[in-house]
């Protein structure tokens, strides 16, 4: 049914569970898993004239430090799919594809759905707390009026 899962995370637990119910699917199906990372950067256009250097220093290290996030969330997931091998002698072998994209996380994603063709999208509703769970909480959202294949988003 499916050949083509992508998997957002971002790194929290519960995009670590929806990793899980992502990793299940593909098994099952024999779906190759694209588990995507996006740096969050959309806020910092604009931020960076040319003549303010304290500026620039601070993106490159905001992004420095994003990338370094996106490579241990996508490494956990790694981790999570290795684990499911030996759990479950049954599930077929999974094709996992790990990436990092720079951007508005919700774009970022309805964008990839359009290039890979994908055919279901999994994702956790976010882990973060305070204003930023009000703000990145419409990433599922937004991604579940925009997708044009079935999202599942686990809570």
């Amino acid at each position: 049914m499916y050949k083509k899962i992508l998997l957002a995370t971002d790194g929290s637990k519960n995009a670590n569970k929806a990793a899980k119910h992502a990793i299940r699917i593909a098994g099952l199906s024999g779906a190759e898993l694209i588990a995507l990372n996006v740096m969050d950067t959309s806020s910092l256009i604009g931020l960076s004239p040319p003549e303010e250097l304290i500026v620039e220093n601070f993106v490159i290290q905001l992004k420095e430090t994003l990338e370094e996030e996106g490579h241990k969330a996508l490494e956990e997931i790694s981790k999570l799919v290795e684990e499911s091998r030996t759990e479950d002698e049954h599930q077929e072998e999974i094709k996992l594809t790990m990436v990092i994209e720079e951007g508005s996380p919700a774009d970022i994603i309805v964008k990839k759905i359009k290039e890979e063709n994908i055919d279901l999208v999994v994702m956790g509703t976010l882990g973060k707390s305070g204003i930023a769970k009000f703000l990145l909480g419409s990433v599922a959202e937004k991604v579940v009026r925009s997708s044009s294949c079935p999202v599942l988003v686990i809570p």
